[in-house]
């Protein structure tokens, strides 16, 4: 009896935070697609990875914890921020949103029956994943630098081509403005 209410004050325990996680995400989340400003924008994505490491560490998954909080939040959006900062947008510059709220608005009355439908279906799942052998680092490490080292570079390498594409882009804007004045 004792050790059931000990699993119960667990489950408990793990739920609530999952509801502080989610309540993050979620914020994180409308912030990053509500925000008029770029750097409230790449905070509210900030807060959103960082709620995602937290749901992996409450799934005893470090590895992707600690995997989310150094490639998202420590490679991802220190380059965002560095790129908004760089470019230094202002408000005029920006294309007028009109229709941002009823857009939002759609995208979730369409996306909201599939996600209760994924739900549903891992929500009925047996404990499959309770019995499966746990990935750990040395598995992902081998994969990763073995079979999957192409497309890892590939993928860094179009991100800093991406970022330094937006840099340039921006400040020929910015040198052409100045140039006409």
């Amino acid at each position: 009896m004792a050790r059931s209410l000990a699993v119960q004050e667990i489950n408990t325990l793990e739920l609530i935070i999952f509801c502080i996680l989610s309540i993050f995400m979620l914020g994180g989340s409308i912030t990053m697609i509500t925000s008029k400003q770029t750097i409230f924008s790449a905070f509210g994505f900030l807060i959103t990875m960082l709620g995602l490491a937290g749901m992996f560490a409450l799934l005893d998954s470090r590895f992707l914890a600690i995997a989310q909080i150094m490639v998202s939040v420590g490679a991802i959006v220190v380059l965002s921020m560095l790129t908004i900062l760089t470019i230094n947008s202002k408000d005029e510059n920006l294309p007028k949103e009109e229709h941002k709220y009823k857009l939002i608005l759609l995208s979730l009355i369409i996306t909201l029956p599939f996600a209760i439908l994924l739900y549903k279906t891992l929500s009925t799942l047996p404990h499959y994943f309770a019995t499966t052998k746990a990935i750990n680092a040395k598995i992902v490490g081998e994969l990763l630098f073995s079979k999957w080292i192409l497309p890892f570079e590939i993928i860094s390498i179009l991100l800093l081509v991406a970022m330094l594409g937006a840099i340039v882009i921006a400040r020929g804007k910015i040198f052409k403005k100045e140039v006409h004045k």
